[in-house]
């Protein structure tokens, strides 16, 4: 099933029948370095005997979000003991093997984003041309979902991102939604305008929804290493879709993150504000999948001698997705990430209502203890 300008992975079966579902391991090929050394993108293939829908699993288009890679593996291993049933489920467990290399977000040289590379060109840059590769590949199949998997801030918690919509693509936006609320995660949208949602489109997933093909952006935790319980749960959300596409035998129970206890199935939007005013040290007082009610102290940032220079107050009640790695604040610089449920309930019905709101840690004019 490898296309054109792919070649078989030497060292790999070509392919291993485990009940009824093929597994394939091939690569992409791009280029032949100057050592002659031929520079290739990973692809994996798993298919059912019976014809059916096809779910495409992308990850590493950062090279620095390692998480997805694991979260691939940890799929197509369960699905030798839980093999498909129908249809086909296709991987790229690496797009961006360059920035892997170096542990950098963007490809090395150019300092290119591949994740605002899509849809690519054939011969343009770098990163135009593998994401040209991974996007026509992932299109002649015809998918029914693909699910972009990415790793956010070291303490943050899962959740799905789906692009907002342009005009005209309320149709694909709201068939995604559908989706998305049936994974077990948080389902978080972006808010633009227009011009910003065109930026949107050169994403990966938003390339795809401007072609008619449901994408999700999924983060799943920790950046720069491997979250174990991350990858667990992205394991868990990709078997939540292959069971809503009816692709494996029914799921005895399906995946839910404790943090649609909050807010239910709701839609939400993404915010990253209040932004620091100041330069200082950062000591946060809420943590990842908090709850946090408007008004609420998230932060406060302190010179080199102890004194309080800014306290961060929320400013709408939200859940706390994650905060930043650094404990070092600059003026408009995020510190935090929230989502924010002011938008429309999904169609579907709401887990458990919200948990008590835990309290202010500390008041306005304490310093914490250590």
């Amino acid at each position: 099933m490898a296309r054109r300008g792919a070649s078989r992975a030497p060292k790999c079966p070509s392919a291993s029948t485990m009940a009824s579902t093929q597994i394939r391991y091939a690569y992409q090929q791009l280029f032949v370095a100057a050592d002659l050394a031929r520079r290739r993108l990973p692809l994996i293939r798993a298919r059912a005997d019976a014809a059916g829908p096809t779910l495409w699993l992308t990850a590493c288009a950062h090279g620095d979000e390692v998480g997805g890679i694991a979260v691939i593996h940890e799929v197509f291993r369960r699905l030798r003991k839980q093999p498909l049933a129908r249809g086909a489920l296709c991987a790229f467990p690496m797009m961006n093997p360059f920035g892997f290399e170096l542990g950098t977000r963007h490809l090395p040289l150019g300092n290119e984003d591949l994740n605002r590379a899509f849809p690519g060109l054939a011969d343009g840059s770098l990163s135009q041309r593998i994401a040209y590769r991974v996007f026509e590949t992932i299109k002649a199949s015809a998918p029914d979902l693909v699910l972009d998997l990415h790793n956010d801030w070291l303490h943050s918690i899962p959740y799905t991102l789906v692009d907002p919509p342009l005009p005209g693509q309320r149709a694909i936006y709201e068939r995604t939604l559908r989706i998305a609320s049936h994974l077990g995660l948080l389902v978080v949208s972006e808010r633009a305008n227009d011009e910003e949602a065109r930026i949107w489109q050169s994403t990966l997933s938003g390339a795809l929804m401007a072609q008619g093909i449901p994408a999700l952006t999924v983060e799943l935790g920790a950046a720069r290493i491997i979250d174990e319980a991350a990858v667990q749960h992205g394991v868990a959300m990709v078997f939540n879709a292959l069971h809503r596409l009816g692709m494996i035998a029914p799921l005895a129970k399906t995946f839910v993150h404790p943090s649609l206890e909050t807010f239910g199935q709701k839609l939400l939007h993404y915010q990253d504000r209040p932004f620091a005013m100041t330069s200082g040290i950062v000591r946060f007082h809420v943590r990842a999948g908090e709850r946090v009610q408007v008004n609420q102290l998230l932060a406060r940032t302190y010179n080199a001698f102890g004194k309080v220079l800014e306290r961060l107050r929320a400013t709408d009640d939200g859940i706390v997705l994650g905060h930043a790695d650094t404990s070092v604040a600059l003026p408009g610089v995020p510190l935090l990430a929230f989502a924010i449920p002011d938008l429309p309930e999904l169609p579907t019905p709401a887990p458990p209502g919200p948990k008590d709101l835990r309290e202010d840690p500390a008041s306005p004019g304490e310093v914490p203890s250590a």
